[in-house]
C-alpha cells in the first residue's frame, strides 16, 4: 500500500507540467506552441512509442490529458498506451531474466506501438476525417472547475492537476484494494497458457487501470502460470491510469469506447504474434 502512495505522488510533477503546456497552448500567447504541436503531429506516434516505454504510468496519464485537450493525435495516444509497461520491466529485471529477452520485450512494444499509431493517424488523414478537437476551455466546462476565471496559466494548471490527481488516487486505490484481496492467486486460476484464449483474457486484464496487473502478469509469467503471449497482451493493453484519465476528461464517451476497443484488438493481436513468433 505504501508503494501505491509513493507511485501516485510521482505523478504530480508530470501532470502539473502537462497542464501548464495545455494552458500555454490555450492562451493568446500560445499560438506559436499550438503551431509547433500541429507540425509535430506526424512524429507523434514515434515520440509516443518511445516515451511510453519509460517504466511508469505517468506518461499515459499526461498524454490522455493532452489528447482530451486536442494537443496530440489519436495515433500518438494509442502509441503511448501500447508501449506503456508500468512495472513490467522492473519486475522482469529483478527476476534476472536474460538481457536479450528484455530487449525483445521493449523492442516489440515500441515497434508495435509506433506502427499502430502511425497507421491510425494515416487512416484518419487518408479518409480526410475531420476530428473535432477539444480544448482546455472545454475541459474546464466539462469539469466545472471555473479555473478560466483566474488570470495566468499557473493557477488553472494547478487546479486541473489536483482535480485529476484526486481522481487517480480514488481509482487506483479501489483497484489496489481489489488486488490486495484477490491478488495473483485469482489470476493464476484463469488458465492463461492456452493459445489466443490466454492473450484475449490477458488483453482484457490489461485494461484495468492500475500497475498491479503488470506486476502480477510479470510474476505469473516467471512462475510459468501464464504464457509469454498473454503477458505481452496484458502489457500492450495495460495503459496504466491513462485509460481512466481519458474517460474522465474526454467528453465523447463513444470515442473513448472506440479507443478502448482498438487498444484491446491491437493489443491482443500483437501479444499473440509476439508470443507465437518472437518470444
Amino acid at each position: 500500500m505504501i508503494h501505491f502512495i509513493e507511485e501516485t505522488l510521482t505523478l504530480l510533477p508530470l501532470l502539473f507540467v502537462t497542464y501548464l503546456v495545455m494552458e500555454a497552448v490555450e492562451a493568446k500567447a500560445g499560438g506559436a506552441l499550438e503551431g509547433f504541436f500541429g507540425r509535430a503531429r506526424s512524429l507523434g506516434p514515434l515520440v509516443g512509442a518511445c516515451a511510453g516505454a519509460v517504466p511508469q504510468c505517468g506518461i499515459s496519464a499526461a498524454v490522455s490529458s493532452l489528447y482530451a485537450g486536442g494537443v496530440v493525435s489519436l495515433g500518438t495516444l494509442l502509441a503511448v498506451f501500447l508501449s506503456t509497461s508500468d512495472e513490467l520491466l522492473p519486475i522482469l529485471i529483478s527476476k534476472q531474466l536474460p538481457p536479450e529477452f528484455l530487449i525483445k520485450v521493449v523492442s516489440i512494444k515500441c515497434i508495435g506501438a509506433f506502427f499502430a499509431g502511425f497507421i491510425v493517424d494515416a487512416f484518419l488523414r487518408f479518409n480526410a476525417q475531420k476530428v473535432e478537437q477539444n480544448s482546455v476551455h472545454e475541459l474546464c466546462s466539462h469539469s466545472r472547475c471555473n479555473c478560466h476565471k483566474h488570470k495566468g496559466i499557473f493557477l488553472p494548471a494547478l487546479i486541473h492537476t489536483l482535480e485529476i490527481f484526486l481522481f487517480i488516487v480514488v481509482v487506483s486505490g479501489v483497484v489496489e484494494l481489489c488486488m490486495h484481496i484477490w491478488g495473483e492467486e485469482c489470476l493464476s486460476k484463469l488458465n492463461l497458457t492456452k493459445p489466443f484464449i490466454g492473450e484475449l483474457v490477458g488483453g482484457f486484464l490489461g485494461l484495468i487501470p492500475n500497475c498491479a496487473i503488470s506486476v502480477a502478469s510479470a510474476e505469473l509469467y516467471c512462475k510459468g502460470a501464464i504464457s509469454a503471449g498473454a503477458m505481452m497482451a496484458s502489457s500492450f493493453t495495460g495503459a496504466g491510469i491513462g485509460l481512466a484519465v481519458l474517460f474522465r476528461l474526454n467528453r465523447s464517451m463513444k470515442e473513448n469506447l472506440i479507443i478502448t476497443l482498438i487498444l484491446l484488438f491491437v493489443g491482443v493481436i500483437l501479444g499473440f504474434l509476439a508470443g507465437k513468433f518472437v518470444i
